[in-house]
């Protein structure tokens, strides 16, 4: 009996099934590309039923029933004596009994690997309990990652509700971890395992933040405000991450130059506007899209021009009174020795001006034969003022239907478009006239953006859900602008914008992964860490961003996704089929 209740609790892993939802038939008007979702079962509740087995007594000195040669009524007698056995079928259920082996593995594996004790000082008992059943990893259980034992994970807030549940998972995986910490008085101390590595530092201070750095592979931040003061949010929300950003890309670039090489995660300069001289080999152009004919009934005028201004800036400017009509900067690309686009996975601009819209176009062909060239082209937006566009090489479409996908290997020019249609009015003061006709255009500079497999930095973002309406703006508002701050930095980034996060247990409820704003729930900190440990090795998390919290149920005759089965791979990897539906550069 034992034998065979020990191989049922062995093999119970493969009994174990999810089932996952993702965005099919879409109604209203929300667009398709916003509404995807994605939902993981990571739990079964059959129906509970009772069970009632009756034992029959044996002699203790021959081995047989007892009952034999004894009338039928003593033997009923002696039956109705025997304390019945009550067993449910969550008793004998394989996904019950895998998930309480799994608890015990755990256990087991605490106390091997030295993480029995979760403070350097023994705690309340009340809080113990609190971190084991929070860090409890349920069915998402997985301890051999690859490359873990040579990989060093820099948490930033592991103080924080789910930054000392990342810390532990991150340990329980094999992972080196460094923690940075304000303060390293007792209290902080003991809040963390034993073998993290303690860095002390603040992320608004770029000094402290290179010590911190030094020797990590990936960075998950969860560091957040402890206030709604707007200086405060700005230090930890919005520079911290530039902080941190640009620090770790300063290690890596000097790690790559101790090899006597370039980082892999470094961007490739193309071109960068500092002098007269850097405007050299761009050609200003002119063009409609009517026949002559046509154009002089239409023809208004258009001008344009290129030039380093008094300020020291490279300024673009004109205006298009045509009909059709358009104007735009040209260069043949020239690349480092030994540098191809195929190695990178984008373009970033630099840019700043009168926030008007522009065309993007690369000339993709060989070069000593113009006439095999292919167009391809992208549209971007600009913003008033200086901002950094980013634009992957995935976004550009071809201009004749026909012609295959964008070669980045076979890219040799390049081309900013300005166009009056398509234009918007920006956000500007009330008074003053807007021609859309008219552009300005003041480029810094214009840079590749590195490819890569898997995820660099990991940052902890809200969706704004839960927080007091008086100060829900001013704090989404740094969260963007620290979000935006790793969107442009150039590291493989993944966003995870979280519900209201709730102190219960991970892994026991479905959960949606959106790009539509449109949450209504919370979210266990432990699945939200969870989340963060499994994107740092997963390639269907760089360079996206996602909401994700509980599954709810839709209200009558809205309901937008329909169930699937979905088997889950050997890692029981909820994450890659999640993130695969969902949009990538944003």
């Amino acid at each position: 009996m034992n034998a065979a209740a020990s191989a049922t609790v062995a093999n119970s892993s493969f009994y174990s099934q999810t089932q996952c939802r993702f965005s099919s038939d879409l109604r209203g008007s929300i667009p398709f590309s916003k509404a995807k979702r994605f939902l993981f079962f990571n739990d079964v509740h059959p129906r509970k039923s009772r069970l009632v087995l009756v034992p029959r007594a044996a002699d203790p000195n021959t081995g047989k029933d007892s009952n034999e040669g004894d009338d039928e009524v003593q033997k009923q007698q002696r039956v109705m004596q025997q304390p019945p056995v009550s067993l449910s079928l969550d008793d004998v259920n394989p996904v019950g009994l895998g998930r309480r082996s799994r608890q015990l593995f755990d256990e087991v594996w605490r106390k091997f690997s030295g993480l029995g004790q979760i403070s350097r000082t023994i705690r309340s008992d009340d809080q113990e309990a609190l971190d084991a059943l929070l860090v409890r990893e349920g069915p998402m259980c997985e301890f051999a990652i690859p490359g873990a034992q040579n990989t060093t994970v820099l948490v930033v807030g592991a103080t924080s509700r789910i930054g000392r549940i990342v810390v532990r998972k991150l340990m329980l995986r094999g992972y080196s971890v460094k923690a940075l910490v304000r303060r390293a008085d007792q209290e902080v101390v003991d809040l963390l395992p034993r073998s993290v590595e303690i860095v002390i530092g603040d992320v608004g201070d770029p000094t402290t933040v290179k010590a911190a750095v030094e020797g990590c592979n990936k960075i998950i931040y969860c560091a957040t405000a402890r206030s709604a003061i707007t200086g405060d949010l700005f230090r930890v929300d919005h520079r911290g991450v530039y902080n941190l950003t640009k620090a770790f890309q300063d290690h890596n670039n000097k790690l790559a130059q101790s090899r006597a090489g370039k980082s892999s995660k470094s961007k490739l300069l193309i071109s960068k506007f500092k002098s007269e001289s850097s405007l050299h080999g761009w050609e200003v152009r002119q063009g409609t899209y009517f026949q002559d004919v046509l154009a002089t009934k239409y023809d208004g005028g258009m001008d344009a021009k290129f030039e380093f201004t008094e300020n020291g800036d490279a300024v673009f400017s004109g205006y298009v009174f045509n009909r059709g009509g358009y104007v735009e900067l040209s260069k043949k690309l020239s690349l480092p020795l030994g540098y191809t686009l195929d190695r990178y996975e984008g373009l970033v601009l630099s840019v700043g001006g009168n926030g008007r819209s522009y065309v993007l176009i690369l000339e993709a062909g060989p070069s000593a034969d113009p006439s095999q060239s292919r167009l391809y082209f992208s549209r971007i937006s600009t913003k008033v003022g200086f901002c950094r566009v980013r634009v992957p090489f995935s976004s550009f479409r071809p201009v004749k239907p026909d012609d295959p996908v964008l070669d980045p290997f076979l890219v040799h020019t390049l081309t900013i478009r300005f166009e009056p249609r398509r234009q918007k009015p920006v956000e500007v003061n009330a008074t003053t006239q807007q021609d859309l006709r008219s552009f300005k255009l003041i480029l810094e500079y214009i840079k590749a953006l590195p490819t890569g497999q898997e995820t660099d930095f990991v940052l902890v973002s809200c969706s704004g859900l839960g927080i007091e309406p008086s100060r829900r703006e001013q704090v989404l508002k740094a969260k963007r602008a620290g979000e935006d701050s790793l969107r442009r930095s150039g590291l493989g980034y993944t966003i995870v914008r979280p519900g209201p996060l709730q102190e219960e247990p991970g892994g026991q409820r479905a959960l949606i992964f959106d790009q539509g704003n449109r949450i209504s729930q919370g979210i266990s900190c432990a699945d939200v860490a969870d989340i963060c440990v499994k994107a740092l090795h997963d390639t269907t998390a760089r360079n996206k961003s996602f909401d994700v919290c509980y599954e709810y149920i839709a209200e009558d005759g809205r309901e937008l996704y329909e169930l699937v089965a979905h088997l889950p791979d050997k890692a029981n990897n909820y994450l890659t089929p999640a993130l695969s539906v969902l949009e990538k550069n944003t």
